[in-house]
């Protein structure tokens, strides 16, 4: 069918009026690039479960696509398990339409007989998670569109164990949705399979938070002095009481981004990533001398994290930064309470930094790698179970989450962690970031940096394959000077020596993913974006780390290596 065509399916039933009205007015209109956009593609499950612009289409979210998503995962539920009283959570974040499209997703589930707990008010995601584990749900459903803009709206999909889903499940998923008719959906609620959840939630994790992310070693907590954005989102349901019930006494919240709201309108992104999100925030803590600066993302499952670097001046970390400093402080207090036997493992991705299997190996810990998205770090800790116990893990895009209690990344109880860290730092009469140059002085000197192009529509996805094609088909045979040695491609499995011609099996499963690494120790990674029409590119740059005096000059260095590379890679 031609766009045209599409477009007129959703003039009529089974859709309501106003959705067969906005679609008319498009085609009265002769408004092709707005017709085209939404009706080019269907939109699919990426790295980061269904985001897209709200509105009517099949590339928009609106009533129709949750619920064709929900009709879907309910036939493919009862198809895993038949004669059960289903059961579902149900969350969502301060995104306009969210509180409605919650509902709406609750409606259907109901109407064919599934249970549903639904979140009473907005909550962060790692709390869904939780709340999967916590009532021994089936399954899960948060919506978010995480830090995308505000006109975006999103759909992820849990499993039984509170991790989102895999294969095979989550294509069995998409199978059962692409396989109905919009006519198909029932809509027609059964309220009495409705419970409303909420306080009692939030008490069962905070004590859960507690518990993992807190060390009865660390002293000095009321002397920390915190600075805290939500940026208008879901965090301040939860990090300021999680925090004070720590004993974390001096906490100073950005009032100006406290008010949840879906316009974000301190910030032109939301995301944690960007240091023009914390500006509020790092403004705040050089007027009142703060020793932390930490911010969410709307549904708080990403965290940012700013310190006092040497100079005394507040300086934002990235997620690489982040959670090797995360990782070694868990190892340093598991060993330190005797709990590291070898039945341990920490979790990381494929583009985040080696530095972490550096860390882990001289505590002699396992690190399973995955691909990128924390939902593949959830299928390793649901691999592991009765013979690994998982102690924490993350990614480079500013996601952590420490044991496994729930099964997401957790800016919750990341937060928490991170203020342990700078606590008894500060108490040894250091600071965090001297602590981090500590590991660079024993590991070497690691140095990242992304690099996210982005090309909108048709046009722009074209652009992203052929880019990616060009990679592929025509490797890099130097880098700055240096040879490229392997070539990982994880579309073909395969990763080929460049040198040697040899080859090796890729087991994590195929994603259009290619990573480069050369002689002097350079990484570079190519990956089409799951979620956002954005290609990314990933440097890791490292060299030793003699003397923490030098660490200004190292950084320098590497940082000017990663720009000889851009100019290089024309990028």
């Amino acid at each position: 069918m031609n766009i045209i065509d599409k477009a007129k399916t959703w003039t009529k039933a089974p859709f309501d009026k106003e959705t067969q009205k906005e679609i008319q007015d498009l085609i009265d209109a002769d408004a092709m690039d707005q017709l085209t956009d939404r009706f080019y593609k269907t939109l699919a499950f990426g790295t980061g479960g269904m985001r897209g612009i709200m509105g009517a289409g099949i590339n928009r979210m609106n009533r129709y696509t949750y619920g064709k998503a929900t009709q879907g995962l309910t036939d493919y539920l009862k198809q895993c398990f038949p004669n059960k009283q289903l059961k579902v959570a149900i969350g969502y974040d301060c995104r306009h339409n969210s509180d409605t499209f919650a509902k709406l997703v609750a409606d259907v589930f109901t109407a064919n007989g599934v249970q549903v707990f639904l979140f009473d008010d907005m909550r962060p995601t790692p709390e869904l998670s939780f709340a999967v584990r916590y009532l021994k749900c089936d399954a899960g459903i948060v919506l978010t569109a995480s830090h995308n803009p505000p006109e975006y709206n999103g759909y992820k999909v849990y499993w039984n164990d509170g991790g989102q889903i895999v294969p095979p499940e989550d294509k069995e998923i998409i199978a059962k949705v692409v396989s109905l008719g919009f006519d198909e959906i029932k809509f027609d609620a059964n309220e009495s399979l409705l419970t409303y959840i909420g306080s009692a939630i939030d008490e069962a994790f905070w004590e859960a938070s507690l518990a993992n992310g807190t060390f009865d070693s660390t002293e000095g907590r009321d002397q920390l002095k915190i600075v805290f954005t939500s940026l208008h989102g879901t965090s301040i349901k939860l990090i300021p009481e999680v925090l004070k019930r720590a004993g974390y006494s001096d906490v100073h919240i950005v009032e100006e981004q406290r008010v949840p709201d879906g316009d974000f309108p301190s910030v032109a992104s939301p995301n944690p990533e960007e240091p023009a999100a914390l500006k509020m925030a790092t403004d705040l803590a050089e007027e009142i001398h703060a020793d932390i600066v930490i911010g969410t993302d709307p549904d708080s499952d990403r965290i940012g994290i700013a310190v006092r670097n040497r100079n005394g001046d507040i300086q934002l970390l990235n997620g690489n930064q982040t959670m090797c400093m995360m990782d070694d402080f868990l190892l340093k207090k598991w060993k330190k309470e005797g709990r590291l036997d070898g039945k341990q493992f920490v979790g990381t991705t494929i583009v985040s930094t080696d530095l972490v299997k550096i860390i882990a190996d001289s505590y002699g810990v396992e690190t399973k790698v995955g691909l990128t998205g924390f939902k593949w770090i959830a299928k390793m800790i649901r691999e592991a179970e009765g013979k690994q116990k998982f102690i924490g893990g993350g990614e480079e895009s500013f996601g952590y989450m420490v044991g496994d209690f729930n099964r997401d990344k957790d800016a919750v109880t990341a937060a928490l962690l991170a203020c342990e860290i700078a606590s008894e730092a500060k108490a040894n009469g250091l600071s965090f970031y001297e602590e981090l140059l500590g590991l660079y002085k024993k590991h070497d000197y690691y140095k990242e940096h992304l690099i996210a192009i982005v090309k909108k529509g048709i046009k722009g996805a074209d652009e992203i394959a052929q880019m990616m094609v060009d990679l592929r088909e025509n490797p890099l045979t130097v880098i700055d000077g240096s040879q490229v040695t392997w070539l990982y491609d994880y579309k073909l499995s395969k990763a080929r020596n460049l040198v040697t011609g040899e080859t090796k099996e890729i087991t994590v499963p195929k994603e259009n993913v290619l990573i480069y690494y050369t002689a002097d120790g350079t990484k570079i990674a190519a990956r089409p974006s799951g979620t956002e029409p954005k290609i990314k590119f990933y440097f890791s740059v490292n060299a030793k780390l003699n003397s923490i005096d030098n660490a200004k000059k190292v950084a320098k260095q590497l940082d000017t290596k990663i720009q000889r590379i851009i100019k290089e890679m024309k990028l």
